[in-house]
């Protein structure tokens, strides 16, 4: 489920009254490592990726929000009074609402929709997560690579993507010279095409 097939017209209203909508350009960090959440913001349109960074700087990608798609961390992080586990960046220039977090909490006792799109929401981030940890711990970086490269082109809804080795090897929490040598690996396999920070796959 996502926030556009909720059909409650109550929920609805409350959702409008209750919204801050802002604009973000791609890059912008909308939610960092450690810091309290103070709103629970909801995708319109556009993207967001949300890593996990370490103190060394690595980082590694979790999974992207897309439109009607929020974030689960920022939801219990912000429910529970904690401070984020993640941190979350603009991929695509993005257009959110940021939901009340007393509204947020209330909704959940006040309307099913909203408590089931929360626990939905859940179950996809940790089937999300379980694949990541099984492609880390059983698929070769060839595997990992290629399907990063095919969420990003579901994402962008393009076969050529503008992205940058390092980016790539941000993302998977692996070295630009390990990305690099893979890449050229699978381009002599015909499976993608290889040009000054652009990537076609085949």
């Amino acid at each position: 489920m996502n926030i556009y097939e909720i059909s409650d017209s109550e929920f609805k209203k409350e959702i409008t009254a209750s919204r801050e909508l802002k604009m973000f350009p791609a890059g912008t960090v909308i939610l960092d490592m450690n810091s309290y959440v103070n709103y629970i913001p909801l995708v319109m349109s556009g993207s967001v990726k949300v890593v996990r960074t370490e103190e060394d700087g690595r980082e590694i990608l979790l999974y992207y929000l897309t439109p009607g798609e929020s974030c689960i961390s920022s939801i219990l992080s912000g429910l529970t009074q904690g401070t984020s586990k993640v941190k979350a960046v603009v991929e695509e220039d993005a257009e959110i609402l940021m939901l009340s977090l007393p509204k947020a909490k209330e909704w959940l006792t006040k309307y099913p929709e909203w408590s089931t799109f929360v626990f939905e929401l859940y179950q996809k981030r940790f089937e999300d997560l379980v694949n990541m940890v099984n492609s880390i711990a059983f698929q070769k970086v060839d595997a990992r690579l290629l399907y990063l490269l095919d969420q990003k082109s579901k994402l962008y809804k393009s076969k050529e993507l503008s992205v940058t080795h390092q980016q790539l090897a941000d993302e998977l929490g692996i070295t630009r010279e390990a990305v690099s040598r893979v890449l050229k690996q699978i381009e002599t396999e015909g499976k993608i095409k290889l040009s000054r920070n652009k990537i076609t796959l085949m």
